[in-house]
């Protein structure tokens, strides 16, 4: 039996569009991170889901949940964000995921020297760019209580000393401060709880 034909829709990529085969897709997404594609069996479905963002055609319900025992569930479809330190100081990153697949939306870094209270404000900003930029509705989960309120404030308290080190990464500081005060946002900002849903999906895994 002849293999079904299969459409594909890329969203972000080296290449943005409609694709007829896994071939030509594939060399447009390889090496992009924060990838966005998807298939469809009609053309007609993929002309459709392109018209949408990526999160609308991945999770068309937008209502399903991780089942827990104690907090409140978990919603789904969101993206969590997470920074890993090297030492606190110490060399520093950090990423935002789909909370669902775990995909990698974004990621900076590494920061030559940085604090893991900088990185988790940084996350939280970008994902709230993210998410304004390309129109999705969705929530965004952080496990640091002290970044969440920082951008709440739409300020920052840390005695990391600004030097030739880390000017990278207070510029960076900087503009997000600023975004802020300049973009209003209606993103749900949430906590994850770790001990009802175990580990925040933008973990590194290192500890």
């Amino acid at each position: 039996m002849a293999k079904k034909q299969k459409y594909y829709v890329i969203w972000e990529g080296h290449q943005k569009g409609i694709f007829d085969s896994w071939a030509e897709t594939e060399k447009h997404i390889k090496g992009f991170a924060g990838a966005q594609y998807k298939s469809f069996d009609t053309r007609d479905e993929a002309y459709a889901a392109s018209k949408k963002n990526y999160w609308a055609s991945v999770n068309p319900k937008a209502k399903s949940v991780l089942r827990t025992v104690n907090a409140a569930p978990c919603i789904k479809p969101s993206i969590s964000v997470d920074a890993a330190c090297a030492g606190n100081p110490g060399v520093l990153e950090y990423q935002g995921v789909n909370t669902e697949t775990k995909e990698v939306l974004f990621k900076r870094g590494p920061f030559p020297v940085g604090t893991v209270n900088l990185g988790e404000f940084l996350a939280i900003v970008h994902g709230l760019s993210y998410l304004k930029k390309i129109n999705c509705p969705y929530p965004l989960y952080s496990d640091s209580r002290t970044a969440i309120a920082w951008v709440r404030n739409k300020a920052i308290k840390t005695n990391l000393e600004r030097n030739a080190q880390t000017e990278e990464l207070f510029d960076l500081v900087d503009k997000a401060i600023s975004w802020l005060k300049n973009n209003p946002t209606t993103t749900q900002i949430l906590k994850w709880e770790t001990e009802d849903w175990g580990e925040n999906p933008a973990d590194y895994g290192r500890k």
